[in-house]
């Protein structure tokens, strides 16, 4: 199978091997420890620590996993000058139906942060910015119903 990209900003990627080296160098140790205690406690079969420690356990592998696959496969998002065209890297300034103006930087989904104005490139509104141009009218569907939006300004 093929790695898809996972589109990263270089401030993503920092954020992604900062927490590798977490888990890696420190909570990997706790959770062994968790782990070596609950066994200590004796009877295995009704110990709940111990179910507890196995189950952050694999969660923790499996983050660290889920980190390395998106890191092996990064593409890294060079911060864009201004084009006549919305690309991943893009920074939009959108207006809808009589709202005020919202600013979205366009991101790979692994650093999607709406709240943060960060968009992913995958997501309903991403997908339907890009390729656009200033003045152009995009519907978006949403469970809402469709949202529409003009493209303001690409910076």
């Amino acid at each position: 199978m093929a790695n898809q990209a996972v589109y990263l900003t270089k401030k993503g990627r920092k954020k992604l091997e900062d927490e590798l080296s977490y888990l890696l160098d420190t909570k990997r140790q706790e959770v062994a420890n968790r782990l070596h205690e609950a066994m200590e406690d004796g009877e295995l079969i009704e110990n709940a620590e111990y179910e507890a420690a196995k189950n952050e356990q694999a969660f923790v592998e499996g983050r660290i996993l889920e980190i390395d696959y998106m890191l092996a496969s990064a593409q890294e998002i060079k911060r864009r000058r201004a084009t006549d065209m919305v690309l991943i890297g893009s920074t939009v300034v959108v207006k809808q139906d009589g709202s005020s103006s919202e600013t979205y930087t366009i991101v790979g989904a692994a650093e999607a942060s709406p709240k943060e104005g960060l968009i992913s490139n995958e997501s309903p509104l991403g997908r339907a910015l890009l390729a656009g141009k200033v003045g152009d009218d995009i519907q978006v569907e949403a469970p809402a119903g469709v949202l529409n939006f003009r493209i303001v300004k690409i910076k």
